[in-house]
């Protein structure tokens, strides 16, 4: 336990988080390197959200699917409908940018050595709606992820450099670490730390921490949870809950 601690402080004093929070390994921002097995399917449909003093934020609704398309390989699309809710005005929505990656497997989990994956995403324009300066601009993630269990516990962790193009806009480095095991047959729990570097001109991270759970209704059905709140940085409150189908 004294380990994980010294992780999370490590982790929490590398870096901070910048305004934007983006979704990585549902239902937390951390993700870890294990790909969809071979030729099997993962469905989401979930909402992240955003509370600050100002306004409402996020997702609403957000699909997503992998596919194991070969081995050590997982295919990602996920495609969000933004919401805006800003304090004493109407909500608006729009369409958001369709999200593609491939998660790659490249050493597996030893006695003493991780697991380790990469996963690049690259967001592709669909709306100049939902992004205003940013619109027409490709987006990429180029992150390396790691995990490695412990007894009971398993933890994943890891980081990566996001292109981040746009008027006033910069790129940025984002990283987290998770810590989680089973708590029941049908019950996973876990915390993380997650944090990035300032994503616009002159602007400043923040450092954020979250609480979530995986609740097994049965073999291929399941309900993701996760809320959390700022350490660090511009306050304010996210969450997120999703709906997940295995085939």
């Amino acid at each position: 336990m004294r380990r994980i601690v010294l992780w999370l402080c490590a982790s929490a004093l590398a870096v901070a988080l910048a305004p934007a929070i983006s979704r990585a390994g549902p239902p937390f921002v951390t993700d870890d390197p294990v790909p969809v097995d071979l030729h099997h399917w993962e469905f989401y449909l979930a909402s992240a959200n955003q509370v600050s003093r100002d306004e409402a934020s996020g997702t609403f609704p957000e699909a997503e699917a992998n596919y194991g398309g070969a081995r050590n390989l997982q295919l990602h699309v996920r495609l969000p409908l933004d919401y805006t809710l800003p304090s004493g005005h109407d909500a608006h929505f729009a369409l958001d940018d369709l999200e593609l990656g491939a998660k790659y497997r490249f050493l597996e989990e030893g006695k003493r050595v991780p697991m380790a994956a990469i996963y690049p995403a690259f967001e592709v324009p669909l709306s100049g709606e939902a992004r205003g300066s940013e619109a027409g601009k490709l987006e990429a993630f180029f992150p390396l992820w790691i995990q490695k269990s412990f007894g009971s516990w398993t933890s994943y962790a890891g980081g990566g450099y996001w292109v981040n193009p746009g008027d006033g806009n910069q790129n940025y480095w984002l990283a987290g670490w998770q810590v989680g095991r089973n708590v029941a047959a049908n019950v996973a729990a876990g915390a993380e730390i997650f944090g990035a570097t300032a994503d616009e001109v002159g602007g400043r991270g923040s450092l954020r921490l979250n609480l979530g759970a995986t609740i097994d209704f049965s073999e291929r059905q399941h309900l993701l949870l996760s809320a959390g709140h700022s350490i660090s940085g511009d306050s304010a409150f996210q969450g997120y809950v999703g709906y997940q189908i295995t085939l």
